[in-house]
């Protein structure tokens, strides 16, 4: 190392010396040689100048909004464990798309023929949400749901937020096509939000993209207050008969019976929901152990870092301090109350048919967005700060799982009705 480090001190002063000999030579030559060499050094150093990010910035301010909302993120994920998987690339690619540079040189991320503008080819024609989606699908246990089918319903009743955002942002003055790719925010599910914009509104893809990401990351803090709102003390103690065991020959037939039965009644979305049924199956089939492992681990964690850093270098100052981009934030922070609010009420609504031990408590339908699992993990919390003994998490996960496969359908039917 004390090798190498004095071999390069021995290049710089070479260097220095035949540059600062022919600054001389040049002065020796006369006035004309003067000039032209100080000419040359004030032009390079006024090209770099105009290159640094700092003679940039003064062009366009505002980068420095999105750079602190970049290091706002990557706070949230280190200090308090919100999402860091999604919110540390994110947070990285928001700082990333908004270090000022002189366009024109294939640096930028909407700039063709960047290294940034391809990865975000990934995003733009769909094809990292249904990657996600597989490894989702290689790491989900169905058993919750396979042992309690009515759940299910708590997942559907959870997209109310989808649809009824899609009224606001019509109301607000979006397109049809716009409306429902923000509408989508509601499901809590970034990758179904990033599949859907891409087709209905990418113009919005950045926004849309980073309300769901940041409402995802957000749970802990949204979702709590609402549930104590609406769900009584008592109804809150309820205690849940445990899950019955769910055999092999059940998990096997479940993804086949779901790719078919879901992709049949909401074709537009068979690349997302396609992809997480094959997962499961490649994980459930017991034979596929290595491929399922590939889908769980390494796939997802480097179509994850693709993601997030390329959906973070889309915000963009230019492109993403709007006015649609505060109305799309708004509307998402309402769709997300509204999803969970409609299925805490639908919960509550089932119970009054339900007798006995077969009730549920009206907690778990928090869980009916797709925030996987850390809706039914705020439902365990929730449940054990009232009763240290009431563990729902299981049974939370059903709806949760369920809201995954209900905002990719909910997706579908938005793209065939909208597209």
């Amino acid at each position: 190392m004390k090798r190498i480090i004095t071999l390069f001190g021995v290049f710089s002063v070479l260097f220095s010396l035949q540059f600062i000999g022919g600054g001389f030579e040049a002065f020796a030559a006369g006035t004309g040689a003067e000039e032209t060499f100080m000419n040359h050094a004030s032009n390079g150093l006024d090209t770099f100048w105009k290159f640094t990010g700092f003679y940039n910035l003064m062009s366009n301010p505002s980068n420095l909004i999105m750079i602190a909302v970049g290091l706002f993120f990557i706070f949230l994920a280190i200090k308090y464990d919100y999402e860091p998987l999604l919110l540390i690339p994110i947070g990285t690619g928001v700082i990333l798309g908004n270090i000022p540079f002189a366009e024109g040189y294939q640096i930028g991320l909407y700039e063709k023929g960047s290294v940034l503008n391809y990865l975000y080819f990934g995003v733009q024609q769909g094809v990292y949400p249904p990657l996600i989606f597989l490894g989702i699908g290689a790491m989900t246990d169905f058993s919750s749901l396979i042992s309690n089918p009515k759940l299910m319903i708590l997942g559907a009743a959870a997209q109310v937020g989808i649809f009824a955002t899609f009224l606001g942002a019509s109301a607000l003055g979006f397109t049809a096509q716009e409306a429902g790719a923000i509408g989508i925010i509601g499901g809590a599910d970034g990758p179904t939000a990033i599949f859907l914009s891409s087709k209905l509104a990418p113009t919005l893809m950045g926004a849309i993209a980073i309300a769901a990401y940041s409402y995802m990351a957000l749970v802990p803090v949204i979702q709590p207050p609402i549930m104590r709102l609406i769900i009584p003390k008592e109804e809150r103690l309820i205690k849940m008969k445990p899950p019955r065991a769910v055999s092999k020959v059940e998990k096997i037939m479940f993804p086949i019976i779901g790719l078919l039965l879901t992709t049949f009644i909401s074709p537009s979305a068979l690349p997302l929901l396609g992809m997480l049924f094959f997962g499961n199956l490649l994980k459930e089939s017991g034979v596929t152990e290595r491929l399922a492992d590939t889908a769980r681990n390494s796939m997802i964690n480097i179509v994850t870092i693709l993601l997030g850093i390329t959906v973070g270098a889309s915000t963009q100052a230019d492109y993403f301090l709007t006015t649609a981009s505060l109305k799309i934030f708004g509307l998402g922070a309402v769709s997300f109350m509204v999803a969970t609010a409609g299925g805490l009420f639908f919960a509550r609504l089932m119970n009054l048919f339900l007798k006995g031990d077969n009730k549920i408590n009206p907690l778990i339908g928090a869980a009916g967005v797709s925030a996987v699992p850390d809706s039914a993990r705020v439902v365990q919390h929730e449940g054990l700060k009232n009763d240290p003994n009431n563990h729902l998490l299981m049974h939370a996960m059903a709806p949760n799982v369920s809201g995954v496969i209900g905002s990719a359908v909910a997706a579908g039917i938005l793209l065939s009705f909208l597209l």
